[in-house]
């Protein structure tokens, strides 16, 4: 029996409103839980001062009860997100063969996490840095909205999002 459940992880502060609820309406639309993870418990305020609840903290978090992660982007992703502890979830995830997503500038933490070599990924490139930070890790980067290469989902921000959250859902083991 498959679990259910996705973890949402939003940045405590900046997280990008649009990537979070947009996929957020998607999965649980689908009748799947989704649990709103951040790097502190409390509030989570979004870029444009929104907030959501968040359920409980990275550190609280035990990858085997999740299906999938998905990285919300935001100016605030890679200042609270781009973390050890969180690098570490994402290959704990990867090696138990979950779900693993990111949208939007939080694409380079998985880059960072190290899961992405041998992989095509997009994500932000308002930069024009994304391109060069993948092929230091060995990632393809391909610009398109949306990305999917096995079990790793990438999205490119806000306009991608119910592309994002729907290619979420077909990789889900759904009964």
């Amino acid at each position: 029996m498959a679990l259910h459940k996705v973890a949402l992880i939003v940045a405590s502060q900046g997280y990008q409103p649009v990537e979070y609820s947009v996929p957020k309406h998607v999965i649980e639309a689908a009748g799947i839980s989704v649990v709103t993870v951040s790097d502190r418990e409390g509030t989570a305020i979004a870029k444009d001062n929104s907030s959501t609840t968040v359920d409980m903290a990275l550190d609280q978090m035990n990858i085997a009860d999740y299906d999938g992660i998905v990285i919300v982007g935001g100016s605030g992703a890679m200042d609270h997100l781009n973390t050890q502890q969180m690098h570490d979830l994402i290959n704990a995830a990867v090696k138990s063969r979950k779900v693993v997503g990111a949208i939007c500038v939080s694409t380079r933490i998985l880059a960072k996490a190290g899961i992405l070599d041998g992989k095509k990924a997009t994500g932000w490139n308002g930069d024009d840095l994304l391109e060069g930070i993948y092929k230091e890790c060995g990632a393809k980067f391909t610009p398109k909205d949306v990305v999917v290469d096995n079990q790793i989902i990438t999205a490119n921000g806000p306009k991608a999002a119910q592309e994002f959250g729907e290619e979420i859902l077909k990789l889900l083991p759904i009964d």
